[in-house]
């Protein structure tokens, strides 16, 4: 089949590797230019360079323009595939192949449609994630699904190996749907949409710890947030701090929220609902970053005490 792939960074990258791989002919690669957004840069290997490596006709553009289109038909897909595409693709364009677009998205939906959605499910407490071909229609991420591949989520994994593990479902995954539109075998299943869950971009305020959160929560949240993402933050003595691990505590802290205190080998914060009642587990902290970018044990970081807050005062 001849097939056009719009995508960028890391995801579209491997996407449109997967697709050179296999035995379709990649006729065109549209891609964005590279970004200076430092949340959008931190994925950033090259769609155009894969391409022209390859020999792709590239298109390099911000948005999926009048000019993307025109390009679009005159290469005449059979299928349209998209990873990691950031803005607006009109109907004109998913519409026009005989197959229809399909895009491929990193959970497993009708859950967590939007943005980020590794990261979310680590945060949200799930206890596995995936990958799903859908097809794509007017609503983001809420199309027939074709194709869906499901991982666990290991105890004590971060954001950026589950990140990985997923970019790995890519290849086999996007074959298959392509094999079976290619065959004619393709079932298409409805999505529920009374299952969907929706989240929101991520922007560097997200990374900011609520101490309100129970202490498991907070864990989950740290390693969610692992390099190269912006790392989960507080401020300490008027200075922003980064939590580089975390743990949840032995014994139980009660007190105001955010107190830190020197305390199990590291700095343990009280944390959770109701915390004046002392029946919370706390943050055990056990390494941070301090704002001049230096690492220290949490144990000797916070030896004096305070308060963890969440403007510098």
């Amino acid at each position: 089949m001849r097939i056009v792939s719009f995508g960028y960074q890391t995801w579209g990258r491997k996407t449109l590797q997967a697709l050179i791989d296999s035995k379709h002919q990649v006729v065109l690669a549209v891609t964005h230019p590279a970004s200076e957004d430092s949340y959008r840069a931190i994925w950033s290997d090259s769609v155009e360079e894969l391409a022209r490596e390859h020999g792709i006709p590239t298109h390099v553009t911000e948005r999926a323009d009048k000019d993307t289109i025109d390009l679009v038909k005159r290469f005449d897909p059979d299928v349209i595939v998209v990873n990691s595409w950031y803005s607006w693709m009109p109907p004109e364009l998913y519409e026009m192949p005989p197959h229809g677009t399909l895009n491929l998205h990193d959970s497993l939906l009708p859950k967590f449609t939007g943005f980020s959605p590794v990261l979310w499910s680590l945060i949200s407490g799930e206890t596995e994630f995936g990958l799903t071909v859908h097809r794509m229609d007017e609503q983001l991420d809420t199309g027939d699904i074709l194709v869906q591949r499901a991982l666990p989520i290991p105890p004590g994994a971060t954001g950026t190996e589950l990140v990985l593990a997923g970019l790995d479902l890519i290849p086999e995954a996007l074959n298959e749907a392509l094999d079976a539109l290619e065959s004619g075998t393709a079932v298409w299943r409805p999505q529920k949409k009374d299952e969907r869950t929706y989240f929101h971009k991520r922007s560097e305020r997200d990374s900011r710890v609520d101490w309100s959160w129970p202490a498991e929560d907070l864990e989950r949240f740290v390693r969610a947030l692992s390099e190269p993402y912006p790392r989960a933050y507080s401020h300490y003595r008027g200075e922003k701090i980064e939590i580089l691990s975390a743990t949840v505590s032995q014994a139980r802290y009660g007190g105001v929220p955010g107190r830190v205190m020197a305390q199990e080998g590291g700095g343990v914060v009280v944390c959770g609902p109701d915390p004046h009642r002392g029946g919370n587990f706390g943050l055990l902290i056990t390494r941070v970053r301090d704002a001049a970018g230096q690492e220290h044990s949490a144990g000797e970081f916070f030896v004096r005490g305070g308060y963890c807050t969440d403007t510098p005062s």
